[in-house]
This record gives C-alpha cells, structure tokens and sequence, in this order.
C-alpha cells in the first residue's frame, strides 16, 4: 500500500457489523468512534470524538463479521475514500470511508 493515502486509526465499533453478500465476494460496514481528550482555555477537560465509516472487502470483511461486535477496540489500517451518488429524490449524496486492508483486535468489554 502506498504512503500516499495512508490511515490508521484505533478506536470502538458503535454497532455490530453489516455485511453484504455479492457473487464475487463480501463487504464488511461498521462505524468506529476515535476520541482525543485536552484541556481547554478554561481548564475543563474536553473529549473529542470523531466518528468513522469503515468498510472492508474480501478476507478482512470475513474477519470483521466473525470477531467484530459493538464496543470492541480495534485498530485499522487503510486509505481514505470519497464517493458520491444521487439518492432516490435525485440529491447528490457524498460519503467518507476508510477502506481497511488490515484490522487488529486489540481489547475487548
């Protein structure tokens, strides 16, 4: 994989896996929720968190559906990926991914 559109991430799943099953093969959906923590001109301390769309295809999506789960921390490896389409009412609709080529597990709740 090329260092050009590179992303790793750890973080927690917020819903079970959905996967899709095609002729060719298997797609793996699941959001991932990264958080950062500072402290803000105020002092309080503030979590930020980011929300994560993460797809896989292939042996990585297999894997996904069999051990991922809501809450469980993973890390991921994968490149960014922007698409669109228009919706059923004709609106153009823009979507940000992480396409995972490698997934980690690494703790569980």
């Amino acid at each position: 994989m090329s260092l050009r559109n590179k992303v790793t991430l750890i973080g927690r799943t917020g819903k079970d896996v959905e996967t899709v099953n095609f002729e060719n093969g298997i797609l793996a959906k699941v959001s991932l929720a990264t958080s950062d923590h500072y402290t803000n001109a105020k002092g309080e301390k503030v979590e930020d968190t980011q929300w994560h769309n993460l797809v896989a295809f292939g042996k990585t999506a297999e894997i996904m559906q069999k051990y991922v789960e809501k809450g469980n921390e993973i890390a991921v490896e994968g490149k960014i990926v922007y698409r669109n389409y228009d919706d059923k009412d004709g609106q153009k609709r823009y979507i940000t991914e992480i396409r995972v080529d490698e997934l980690v597990m690494v703790g569980n709740r």
